[in-house]
């Protein structure tokens, strides 16, 4: 039996989960990359501290509200059953309560603390992600991830914005990354939770078109990403360290993507996923990395 004193922290952990935080932290992390991309020397430290922190509540609203919406979705999966709202350890009305107040928070603090631009465009993404997405496109198409991805792409636009107040060409490069990755990396999940997604009666690809189908164009997607992830280095934007990074990171993900294809075996999806996510953070830690070493 939980005790008194133990209460307040085991209801903070269940709202801490409310806000998928490894979810938002990769949305974060491309973020601040973001913004330290955008300018020559380091991002205008109240740009940096405040757009860190509007951005991750407005993401984390999102997230919440994404649960909200999908809590009966989620009781039909393994991956989420355990997620407050299904368990009852959150409600309806206080999870409802504290989407609404970190989201507001967030676009407060970015409205009067950073920029409207930035409060605007996240306020967007928000609605993108938590309305249109979760509402709408993934219960209505098997191109739901695809659609839906623009949502989870624009954080490096929105650190970009928030460090510089303005919408750059280069921002949009690191957009349409993410924006390629989120297919192969979402589809790999699919293809482990097929079954589950087709009990919830969400129609993603392997469950309309089929595994082998979506095997091919998680591998279809992966080569187009490897060949977006070289405009950095075509633009001007990146030099040499960061295009052999990202031909590496790449290399590997199309062996991943390979084997998925045509010498797949269990649990290959998930480890799939899993270097996805990596490679991601890798492929963005490269563009840092690569930012500074050309300054000096």
């Amino acid at each position: 039996m939980t005790s008194a004193a133990e209460q307040p922290s085991s209801l903070l952990h269940e709202y801490y989960e409310l806000c998928k935080p490894r979810v938002v932290m990769l949305i974060v992390f491309t973020a601040i990359i973001g913004m330290f991309l955008a300018v020559p020397g380091l991002p205008p430290i109240a740009a940096l501290v405040w757009g860190t922190l509007g951005i991750t509540l407005q993401a984390a609203s999102a997230a919440a509200i994404n649960q909200i919406i999908d809590r009966n979705i989620d009781a039909n999966m393994a991956r989420t059953c355990g997620r407050p709202l299904v368990t009852g350890r959150l409600g309806m009305t206080e999870s409802i309560a504290f989407a609404t107040v970190i989201g507001l928070a967030g676009f407060v603090v970015l409205w009067f603390l950073v920029n409207p631009l930035t409060a605007v465009l996240t306020q967007f993404t928000l609605v993108g992600y938590a309305g249109i997405y979760t509402l709408y496109l993934k219960r209505a198409t098997p191109q739901n991830i695809v659609i839906g991805g623009a949502a989870g792409a624009a954080p490096p636009v929105l650190g970009w914005v928030a460090a510089t107040g303005e919408l750059h060409a280069h921002s949009l490069i690191l957009f349409l990354i993410i924006f390629i990755w989120t297919p192969p990396h979402f589809w790999a999940l699919a293809i482990e939770r097929r079954d589950e997604y087709a009990k919830a009666g969400v129609p993603m690809l392997p469950v309309t078109h089929g595994i082998e189908f979506t095997r091919t164009q998680v591998l279809l997607y992966t080569v187009l990403l490897v060949v977006v992830t070289i405009l950095p280095f075509v633009t001007g934007m990146s030099g040499l360290l960061y295009l052999i990074g990202a031909l590496g990171l790449g290399g590997v993900f199309l062996y991943y993507a390979w084997r998925l294809k045509f010498s797949p075996v269990p649990g290959l999806p998930m480890r799939t996923f899993g270097y996805s996510i990596v490679y991601l953070m890798g492929l963005f830690t490269f563009l840092l990395v690569d930012h500074y070493v050309r300054l000096f």
